[in-house]
């Protein structure tokens, strides 16, 4: 397994991570119909190009798992259906932690599997909103990193609390 920051956004890599996105949303995020999964699909594309910081888990050069980054906040964060359960989320969600300091990230609230690998990996919720930033009605939980829960703090790299 190897991580990689990537920088040219290649036809080929944004249909690989679509088609990854669209079975991890497929295995996680059962509350969405087949309608609301395409009409979402036809966004990925474009945040996939405008994310600031796109990084990549690959297996033998083939996308496993992937996560977008924009200031310290992690937008995305996505796993392929047949990698789930083996590391891979939480190898990408350290590396961006070290790497560029995530602090915050949303995750549905009908997600809650998600909610809790975000909570094993020291976030708290700290908002709740009624509905998504598209204003839809999947409800968001905003969740910032807990710095006291053993996670080493990225401006006092080395001291743990």
């Amino acid at each position: 397994m190897e991580i990689v920051e990537i920088k040219e956004r290649t036809p080929l890599l944004l249909l690989q991570l679509l088609e990854l996105w669209e079975k991890s949303v497929r295995a996680t995020h059962l509350f969405l119909s087949d309608e609301e999964i395409g009409a979402i699909k036809g966004a990925v594309p474009a945040a996939l190009k405008g994310i600031p910081h796109l990084i990549v888990a690959e297996n033998e050069k083939i996308p496993a798992a992937f996560m977008g980054i924009d200031g310290q906040k992690l937008e995305m964060l996505f796993v392929s259906a047949e990698e789930r359960g083996k590391g891979i989320g939480k190898k990408l969600l350290e590396y961006g932690i070290e790497k560029f300091a995530i602090r915050e990230l949303a995750v549905n609230e009908d997600n809650p599997l998600a909610k809790e690998f975000y909570e094993h990996m020291g976030f708290e919720v700290f908002k709740r909103t009624d509905h998504d930033e598209q204003g839809n009605p999947y409800p968001l939980l905003y969740m910032k990193l807990h710095t006291c829960k053993g996670v080493m703090d990225h401006e006092n790299a080395g001291k743990k609390y």
